[in-house]
């Protein structure tokens, strides 16, 4: 059973008892979150799609921790020039443990 769901803006497949990091969730460590942006749902026979989400379908998920990911550099520099500059960027994240798959 599985199912792919939409969050952060990114489309994830998820299954029940499975750890994963999506981006940031608002939520605080140890809350529960309700995922009920699902657009498809395979329960073993059938595949469920949604136009584009599924009604009566949702995903219960328990969140683990945060963090960020490693730093990321971009240097930029034109030659000959006095234009030099330097982004350092790291992507917040959060890690969650899918709990169920309600519906379908």
């Amino acid at each position: 059973m599985y199912a792919i769901v939409l969050t952060g803006g990114k489309q994830v497949r998820v299954s029940p008892d499975e750890t994963l990091r999506v981006d940031r969730l608002e939520n605080a460590v140890g809350d529960s979150v309700t995922i009920d942006k699902v657009l498809a749902f395979f329960d073993g026979t059938k595949l469920l799609v949604g136009k584009p989400y599924l009604e009566g379908v949702s995903v219960k998920a328990e969140i683990l921790g945060k963090g960020k990911t490693k730093k990321v550099a971009v240097f930029k520099m034109q030659p000959r020039k006095a234009t030099r500059k330097l982004h350092v960027h790291r992507q917040h994240f959060t890690k969650i443990k899918i709990n169920e798959i309600i519906g379908g």
